[in-house]
């Protein structure tokens, strides 16, 4: 009798300990009662997420006994955050979402944004990730800790001029967009954010795509588009207050406030910021001042909206890096403005500044016809101007088109002199995209854009030791180039059953430029160059349950050369455009406490534009086609609970980035020329094999989050001969966060926020240029480094009325 009662106890315990149960539903309409296909549905407090069948269902297999929150979105209804289920069964639930009475901003992105089904690459970055880490530091500091990401700063300390690489591609070959809205350079291709300091306060989400990507506007992807999303409706009003101090004599402010909806229409946004920083190396100060205004209008089936945000800059040089010499002795030198004076002692100019100042206007108008025909189109201009200030010493007037002092008998061929290199320009444009969707399976949108650039580029000398023969107002260099761009792109999205959907994307692209450039004669005369480009993009998955999901996507992009290459070359000389094959293929494993991915990558370049030391006909340094070059590659990204109070998020990728062949020039010093020396299966500069990261998260009350932040990424090669005497050293750092918050003192919520970078002291340097030269019959290599900052600190306190 006894054996038979702990037979009995053990079979119950074993039965709640190991039952597996399923939860099903279907979501619908709650006014017209049809189904919702591709709805959202997820499982708080676990990684489990899927999507709707083209019948509306969906099913979480395998989940023990107990109380579940369910979330569920789609796009025009109101978000479920909280649906409470209690589990003891297999249970079959019947969710009804309420139609929206407003139409969601993110129709106005979505034509841009790949989506669960597409077979890319890509990671979402939401609000609330950005805030944790958001201490003033420009925005790809905040996307550090992303998949195959390495970024920079010039400063040193994250304030200032900052870079980012994906998969070691430069920021000129990573497309960016703002609501849909193109924010490269028309002409360099890049991004310099700071021009938009303290932007991620106002943006709402973020998409990062790596490699081709989906079709969008703007300069060509040819390694990542960064989306930025800053149009949300936030229907209640709020105040908000930030004042932040950091190490190097930091400071932010930021004040942000919204009306919240008034007569269930209008809504108005604003933010106001001021950051300050004397920065990590000598001289690095950065004096940035922005603002963001956002208004709109909402009707049941349109949204009237305008942005306009505006970003002010003043920073001390410190883009000439620190010289491989002076790393041991002084790893904050900075040679910016340096001169010498009469009795030969080092001195600096105090106004070798950056002072640059971009307005930013947006106007957006969406309108839905019905519930399956949404129209979209936006307005944008751009007002861009400023310039940067040398002092230059023993100058010939001969460089900029003077002639020489003549002061009795004699002659002076040079001085010293001030001078200021000016940008003024102005980017202006239309985007637009329909979205069209006839059924539960298919999805269509066709979108595009058509935007002009045009850009003044001159110099002017403001002072001269020597200026008797400097004809006020002189500029010694002016000319103007005019970009037009114009695509048009088509995306189909195709749920050919409940577990395969297939994604297709074509896009045309054409360019226009003109510009002042050198003809075959070496005379300076102005050209223009016209570029046709055919984009096509497919991809499929498969989603064999809600735990396992198959993709894989092949792309074709095409990319037209920067500015400096067209200007400082010939029609001879002059390179091709780039071609870019890529192919990705991954699996994603989800389960309660776990979410597993892995993506596989090969990029293959035709004609990839690389540095070579070669020296054109016009004597320009430029970038020359390289015919075959690839990047092939994993990414593993890992998500763990390890406990109800801890929570671990990791990535790993690993890459081969090879060039196949080609000639590198020397320039020998010694007997004029150049030296040419032929280099097979050779690294591609900045593109290191290894790159890590990971955010261990412990959070001992829900109030308390302290988080260890880590990064390593591999050495790297300062340009394309792989060659360790002009080399990147590997580095490993570790961040410390700690996020409090609490409520009180008549505040809606206060939060204390604290971060120690760096907090074990790494000396590292994750970027930097070289060049070489032959001298005495050898060969010298001057390698410049930006260091970081060692261990340094940054506070945040955010008040919340």
């Amino acid at each position: 009798m006894q054996k038979m009662l702990w037979t009995t106890v053990l079979v119950f315990l074993l039965k709640n300990t190991f039952a597996q149960f399923t939860l099903s539903g279907t979501i619908k309409d709650k006014s017209t009662g049809n189904m919702l296909p591709g709805a959202s549905v997820s499982i708080q407090e676990t990684f489990l997420a899927t999507q709707t069948n083209a019948d509306g269902s969906f099913r979480f297999r395998n989940l023990k006994e107990g109380k579940y929150l369910l979330k569920v979105s789609y796009i025009g209804y109101k978000k479920i955050t909280d649906f409470s289920v209690a589990l003891s069964g297999d249970q079959q639930l019947t969710i009804e979402m309420e139609a929206s009475a407003f139409l969601a901003d993110e129709v106005v992105i979505s034509a841009t944004r790949a989506q669960a089904n597409s077979g890319l690459a890509y990671t979402e970055i939401s609000k609330e990730e950005l805030a944790k880490q958001n201490f003033g530091q420009d925005l790809p500091f905040l996307l550090n800790l992303q998949p195959s990401v390495v970024v920079n700063s010039d400063a040193g300390a994250g304030i200032g001029y900052t870079g980012i690489r994906i998969r070691g591609s430069d920021p000129t070959r990573i497309n960016v967009t703002v609501n849909g809205i193109p924010l490269n350079d028309a002409e360099s291709h890049g991004v310099f954010w700071v021009n938009m300091p303290d932007f991620a306060s106002s943006v709402n989400s973020i998409q990062v795509q790596r490699g081709v990507g989906t079709s969008t506007n703007g300069a060509g992807a040819f390694g990542a588009t960064v989306n930025l999303q800053t149009n949300e409706l936030n229907t209640e009003a709020y105040a908000e207050l930030q004042n932040g101090i950091g190490s190097f004599n930091t400071w932010r402010h930021t004040m942000k406030a919204g009306t919240g909806l008034i007569n269930d229409k209008y809504v108005f946004d604003a933010r106001l910021s001021k950051i300050t920083s004397d920065g990590y190396i000598d001289r690095a100060s950065s004096d940035l001042r922005s603002f963001f205004l956002s208004g709109a209008r909402y009707g049941d089936k349109s949204i009237l909206r305008a942005n306009v945000f505006s970003g002010k800059e003043v920073t001390y040089q410190a883009w000439y890096g620190v010289p491989q010499d002076s790393m041991a002795s002084n790893r904050r030198f900075n040679e910016a403005g340096m001169f010498f004076d009469a009795d030969g002692n080092m001195r600096f100019h105090n106004n070798e500044v950056d002072d640059y100042q971009q307005d930013h206007y947006q106007l957006f108008y969406t309108y839905e016809f019905n519930r399956k025909f949404t129209a979209n189109v936006a307005l944008h201009y751009t007002r861009g101007r400023g310039f940067f200030e040398q002092y230059r010493q023993d100058e010939r007037f001969s460089r900029y088109g003077l002639p020489n002092l003549e002061i009795g008998d004699s002659t002076i061929t040079r001085t010293d002199l001030i001078r200021r290199r000016w940008l003024d320009n102005y980017f202006y444009g239309t985007v637009f995209s329909l979205n069209y969707n006839p059924n539960n399976k298919l999805d269509l949108i066709l979108g595009g854009g058509y935007n002009i650039y045009d850009g003044d580029h001159f110099g002017e000398i403001i002072w001269a030791q020597h200026a008797q023969n400097i004809p006020q107002n002189l500029r010694y260099y002016d000319n103007n180039a005019v970009k037009k761009d114009f695509n048009v792109y088509a995306k189909a999205n195709y749920r050919a059953t409940d577990k395969l959907a297939l994604f297709a994307d074509m896009q045309i692209r054409t360019i226009d430029y003109t510009f002042l450039g050198f003809d075959n004669e070496l005379n300076n005369v102005t050209q223009n160059a016209d570029f046709f480009f055919f984009n096509p993009k497919a991809g499929l998955s498969f989603r064999a349950n809600e735990k396992h999901e198959s993709y894989a996507s092949f792309g074709v992009a095409n990319r037209e050369p920067v500015r400096r290459d067209f200007t400082e070359s010939t029609p001879s000389s002059r390179p091709v455009h780039e071609t870019l094959y890529n192919v990705e293929a991954g699996h994603r494993y989800q389960m309660k406490k776990s979410e597993i991915s892995a993506n596989f990558y090969y990029m293959y370049y035709e004609n990839q534009l690389v540095v070579t030391g070669s020296i054109n006909d016009v004597g320009a340094y430029n970038r020359v086609n390289t015919p075959e070059s690839y990047r092939a590659g994993i990414e593993l990204e890992w998500k763990q609970r390890l406990h109800s109070k801890l929570e671990l998020a990791a990535n790993f990728a690993y890459s081969q980035n090879k060039i196949r062949a080609f000639t590198e020039f020397v320039d020998d010093w010694d007997n004029g020329g150049q030296i040419a020396i032929v280099r097979e299966n050779t690294d591609i500069a900045f593109s290191p094999a290894v790159v890590s990261g990971a955010a261990l998260s412990y959070r001992p009350v829900k109030s308390l989050e302290l988080t260890l932040l880590s990064k390593y990424v591999g050495k790297q090669y300062l340009d394309n001969t792989q060659s360790e005497d002009r080399m990147l050293d590997a580095f490993w750092v570790q961040d410390f966060r700690v996020g409090y918050i609490f409520k009180g003192l008549g505040m809606r919520e206060i939060g204390l926020n604290f971060l120690v970078n760096n907090f074990t002291n790494v000396l590292y340097a994750p970027n930097g240029y070289t060049f070489s030269g032959i001298v005495e019959g050898r060969r010298q290599d001057f390698n410049y480094f930006y260091p970081q900052a060692g261990t340094n600190w940054l506070m945040n306190l955010v008040v919340k009325l």
